[in-house]
């Protein structure tokens, strides 16, 4: 018996030391956790793409107001539009707050449009840098000039998969005011698809926002390299060209108009920055407060206007409301929109 006795005296020491690891684990400040770590910030895009950009100029700043100041290193997933990416946070990326990252903006409210397999409101939404607007562009040559020729003409518009703003914004213009346009999908980032355009494998792109254009094809605008056609946005930002229009001034009737909004609404969330649903409280708390701090730092604000990259907060708090509304739209609606996206 006496060896059954010592068995079991193991068991009940191994247990003990559990949970005192459990408790010294839970007792663990923000600051003592996060001390000397790397934090992983994924971002959904290849390199060189404007939500790229975001990122890693985000990542140079928001580790010293993080308790116990963790570095921050990018590391690119690429892959149907974000969508890789924002699986991988959500399903399979450890729930310790040791990792957050970037997606299309039209990706928490994908599930709801699309075949997303989570919840967008059950991430943890740390912050978005940036409230833009998006617009479709045509290579000079193309002689797509004008919203007549945008939806007379035949061109061919380059996408990243389901759930991402070019493949969303080219298709409803084909669905919702009838263009003559094909998507040839599956570009890894925006910065391939503008190398496919200008190589001329395609003719334009949609889903491009105002200051991506700004910070990564400067000389495009300057040198009218592309023409701008259509903005997809609820207000149209002042400082894009007054002749330029908004697609919600050119839907047919209202109830396509109501239909454009929710497809819309996702354009409030920006550059948005979320972690893994679940995370420790604490540590939530920890990572809101450093990135709201990020985004008041004169030095980071400073950096991001030298590279033509705007700064337009919103709160985690506040995108999480945002997509509380959009979440509870009525059936009928969200079934209308989702209509118009079936070819």
């Amino acid at each position: 018996m006496r060896p059954l006795r010592g068995r079991h005296l193991a068991k009940v020491s191994f247990a003990v030391a559990c949970i005192a690891a459990s408790h010294t684990a839970h007792a663990q400040s923000v600051e003592e956790f996060y001390r000397g770590k790397s934090l992983p910030l994924i971002i959904g895009f290849s390199v060189g793409s404007a939500y790229d950009l975001y990122a890693r100029h985000l990542a140079r700043f928001m580790g010293k107001h993080i308790p116990g100041n963790p570095t921050i290193v990018p590391q690119n997933m690429p892959g149907a539009g974000s969508q890789r990416a924002a699986q991988y946070i959500y399903s399979v990326a450890p729930k310790d707050g040791t990792v957050f990252g970037t997606m299309s903006r039209s990706m928490p409210i994908e599930p709801l449009l699309g075949d997303a397999k989570f919840d967008g409101r059950q991430f943890t939404w740390i912050g978005n840098i940036a409230n833009n607007n998006s617009l479709c562009a045509m290579w000079h040559t193309v002689g797509v000039k004008t919203w007549q020729d945008v939806i007379s003409k035949s061109y061919v518009l380059g996408g990243q998969g389901p759930g991402s703003d070019l493949d969303l914004f080219g298709t409803l213009l084909k669905n919702v005011f009838g263009a003559k346009l094909k998507m040839v999908t599956g570009y890894q980032g925006g910065n391939d698809v503008n190398l496919a355009m200008e190589r001329r494998e395609i003719d334009g792109r949609c889903g491009w926002s105002w200051d991506s254009i700004r910070s990564t094809r400067p000389d495009w605008l300057r040198d009218k390299k592309v023409d701008l056609m259509v903005v997809f946005a609820l207000e149209k930002s002042p400082e894009i060209p007054a002749e330029v229009p908004l697609a919600l001034d050119k839907v047919p009737n209202e109830e396509m108009r109501q239909v454009l909004r929710v497809h819309l609404a996702g354009q409030a969330f920006g550059r948005p920055f979320a972690a893994p649903p679940g995370i420790p409280a604490d540590r939530k708390a920890a990572l809101r407060a450093a990135f709201d701090a990020t985004m008041k730092d004169p030095e980071f604000v400073a950096d991001a206007v030298k590279a033509g990259l705007e700064v337009s907060p919103i709160t985690g708090a506040e995108i999480d409301r945002l997509l509380a509304g959009i979440y509870a739209l009525p059936p009928d609606l969200i079934d209308k929109a989702k209509q118009v996206m079936k070819n």
